[in-house]
């Protein structure tokens, strides 16, 4: 590989390339790696690929005298800001506010790589440095900040980021749509572009407009923060959405409704821009521990209609499924096999969840017309079409490859689409035959699965399935196990101190889980993140749909000692193991 198979870091490779300018420079918090996986470089990609000249400087040093910054001068069009794969503060410190022991996506997983709040950071920087450059901020951080929320890390309640940064304008979500049209719309016609956030001195309000409580009004009473929250949600989560206006003292921070789901013929085109897969060789002898995760893995589809109270993949991909081609993802996967290193085994052919490739509402009408987070809570909408025969056909066509020896699923898996029993008997039929051959074929070792709890009361807040499936589940993995002569094991993930959950259900949870001969490993404290419906619990007390009071431990000592019950079957001598293994890192 040479270094013009990559996007140009430096001006030394904008020169390699014959470049005196450059259209649009993004700032990234994570270290360049060119894969679909990491958002710089599939923004960056997708520009390229439109014909616009593009540079990315990837965890620019953002002390002295700003050289980083700098270095490549002023774009033609704007600075676009996207601050990493992940929150930065979820990346850097645990539930109880710890320093993590890596940053996953830094090479050597070094801490010092990045600051906290890069999107805030890099900003005020850029515009300190060129004051008359548009900022664009992009990726999770900005996307999920783009209203007031609840900053877990500093406990109080913050504007929309672009007011705390001073950019000019946020693109939320996946946001290859946006950005093109950025670039392809006159700046004063910007406020215009779907997707995207903006703030304004004066509104010229429209029929279908949501006002919001204001911020202040949102500081005054934590009620009208959660009153706004079930708005933000509903209307990331409709096909045809309206537009959200709310008042930040003087100004009016306005997010204009997303694009509608992706066809796969636009998740193809992005999916199959030239990525070179692998980091860029400035960090040849380095590892970036979350390239390493994936770097043998293919990704299906985006979104998930899961809608988990405590996740944000909804918010940021949308609950409808945009699944790509079995023409695109087989093409990806001969290109994993020929990757140094490669042995014959895909870690995952997954997605947010692993089994929703290509469902969607067999009424596409009634779906433009639905507002619920989630298609399958408290129950699985009778409008879902789960028929798993297209994932089966994936999995069979890969395994056919003959550098394939084994297809993992890494990515979790939702049982309860699993156990449901459809109207239609050829879905049921489907169902039946990929339960069986992922268990016998599709995995390594361990099946990653997420009941999360076994309080039905906690789960329902969490909107997530009654702990008796899993249960279901777990015997028909069993089942299957002893029938195959296989000995793997089902590793399920739980949560402590989530919203609704008290010692009492942790103490039950224990209690349950260790007469099932688990010895949990996997597990978490809940940790606040901006746009989730339960950190707006966690901070307001109130569930935002019903505008009912909602317990959640706050107290650091009591949560841990929610988080102590995971283990207490280490108190009892002589429990033989289900599940045995380390707790991962993050």
């Amino acid at each position: 590989m040479m270094l013009t198979d990559f996007l140009p870091t430096t001006k030394k490779e904008c020169q390699l390339r014959g470049w005196d300018e450059l259209d649009v420079i993004l700032f990234s918090g994570d270290a360049y790696v060119d894969h679909p996986s990491f958002g710089a470089a599939v923004i960056g990609r997708t520009l390229e690929a439109h014909g616009y000249k593009v540079a990315i400087v990837p965890q620019p040093d953002w002390h002295g005298d700003f050289r980083d910054f700098k270095k490549l001068g002023k774009p033609r069009l704007f600075f676009g800001i996207s601050p990493g794969a992940m929150d930065s503060m979820v990346n850097k410190y645990t539930a109880r506010k710890r320093l993590r022991s890596e940053d996953a996506y830094s090479p050597d997983g070094r801490h010092d790589c990045r600051p906290e709040y890069p999107t805030i950071v890099y900003t005020k920087i850029l515009k300190e440095l060129f004051p008359d450059v548009p900022v664009v901020l992009g990726g999770i951080e900005a996307s999920m900040r783009r209203l007031t929320h609840y900053d877990y890390w500093q406990d109080k309640l913050m504007p929309s980021v672009l007011v705390s940064s001073g950019a000019d304008l946020i693109t939320y979500g996946m946001g290859e749509k946006a950005t093109i049209a950025l670039c392809e719309t006159p700046r004063e016609e910007w406020q215009n572009i779907p997707q995207t956030v903006f703030l304004t001195d004066s509104i010229k309000s429209q029929d279908d407009d949501i006002i919001l409580h204001s911020h202040e009004e949102c500081l005054r009473d934590k009620r009208s923060q959660a009153e706004n929250f079930r708005h933000i949600e509903e209307e990331s989560n409709k096909m045809h959405a309206s537009r959200l206006i709310q008042q930040v003292g003087e100004k009016y921070v306005v997010v204009n409704a997303p694009y509608p789901p992706m066809t796969t013929a636009e998740i193809d085109a992005s999916f199959d821009l030239p990525y070179q897969r692998v980091p860029h060789p400035k960090y040849k002898g380095k590892t970036i521990p979350a390239y390493e995760m994936i770097k043998f893995s293919v990704n299906l589809h985006r979104g998930c209609f899961g809608g988990c109270a405590f996740c944000t993949i909804s918010a940021h991909q949308g609950k409808f499924i945009a699944s790509r081609s079995k023409e695109s993802i087989m093409k990806e996967v001969r290109e994993v096999v020929k990757l140094d290193g490669f042995k014959g085994y895909l870690s995952d052919l997954g997605g947010p969840s692993a089994n929703m490739y290509s469902m969607h509402g067999n009424n596409l009408k009634a779906c433009e017309a639905c507002k619920r987070p989630s298609c399958i809570h408290p129950q699985i909408c009778p409008n879902l079409n789960t028929d798993h025969s297209a994932l089966l056909d994936i999995y069979h066509e890969v395994d056919a490859l003959p550098e394939i020896k084994k297809s993992f699923i890494g990515s979790g898996v939702r049982y309860d689409l699993l156990l449901h029993h459809s109207k239609d008997e050829k879905t049921n039929k489907s169902t039946r035959q990929y339960t069986r051959e992922l268990i016998m074929h599709h995995v390594s070792g361990r099946l990653k699965v997420a009941p999360e709890h076994t309080s039905d009361y906690v789960l329902n807040i969490m909107r997530k399935p009654s702990f008796e499936l899993f249960k279901q589940f777990n015997g028909i993995f069993d089942k299957i196990n002893r029938e195959c002569g296989l000995k793997q094991q089902l590793i399920p993930y739980f949560i402590s101190s989530h919203p609704g959950c008290t010692e009492k259900d942790m103490r039950h949870l224990s209690e349950v889980t260790r007469r099932m001969g688990y010895r949990l490993e996997q597990v978490q404290d809940f940790t606040p993140t901006p746009m989730t419906t339960a950190t707006e619990m966690f901070y307001t007390g109130y569930d935002p749909y019903t505008l009912k009071p909602v317990f959640t431990e706050h107290d650091m000592q009591k949560k841990k000692k929610q988080n102590d019950y995971f283990f207490e079957y280490k108190k009892v001598k002589g429990q033989k193991s289900k599940v045995k293994g380390r707790k991962p890192k993050v």
